[in-house]
């Protein structure tokens, strides 16, 4: 797919900068923080502890499921930023995957975390996405997805800092996780923590 090579070059080509700007940042995000520690509670309760940090860049919220007692992963589009991780977590596992083709078996996961690494897949192709990740999952487990939300009724494509990326109407958002066999049953949505406007959102689902 022509957007997965721009996007893999475009953060191959950012690595050192983005785990600068990002690889604590969570701890001036409480929003976003709280709901990865209710993710992390949530799959703990399931008693599958084997979680996937899907698009993990840096690996710093891999290594903070590990912190949180699950059997956490990474998997991320970019070469470079897994060796990143690799070198910043030797203790975990970090592997180059595709979202749309996680290397894990059916109904393997007790958790799929997604944070803000869902944004730059244009919106005819998340369907197939969101339904990677409920085959992944075991009954009951949890996905955690998080991105820029919008007012308007249509996902709103922008200039991300990297690479182009779309932000979502969290109603149309929560209809394709039902769709992809997800029940989502919690969401978080607040004012903008960045120049461009957007909300952020967080929403939970389960699969059935």
């Amino acid at each position: 797919m022509e957007h997965q090579d721009e996007t893999r070059a475009a953060y191959d080509g950012v690595v050192e900068l983005y785990a600068s700007l990002f690889a604590g940042r969570l701890e001036t995000q409480p929003f976003a923080r709280a709901m990865i520690d209710t993710f992390a509670e949530l799959v703990r309760g399931t008693g599958n502890l084997r979680a996937a940090d899907v698009g993990c860049g840096p690996g710093h919220l891999t290594a903070m499921l590990h912190d949180r007692g699950l059997d956490a992963f990474g998997l991320d589009l970019s070469p470079a930023m897994v060796d990143h991780a690799r070198r910043a977590h030797p203790a975990l596992r970090f592997d180059q995957a595709r979202m749309e083709a996680l290397p894990v078996d059916d109904g393997a996961l007790g958790g799929v975390l997604a944070h803000y690494s869902m944004i730059h897949t244009p919106p005819g192709e998340l369907p197939a996405l969101l339904a990677e990740q409920a085959r992944a999952l075991a009954p009951g487990g949890l996905l955690l997805v998080s991105f820029f939300g919008t007012d308007g009724p249509e996902p709103v494509r922008f200039d991300h800092k990297v690479t182009p990326a779309y932000s979502w109407p969290t109603d149309r958002f929560a209809a394709l996780l039902a769709g992809a066999g997800l029940v989502p049953f919690a969401r978080l949505i607040h004012d903008p923590a960045s120049e461009r406007g957007f909300l952020d959102a967080h929403v939970l689902a389960r699969r059935a």
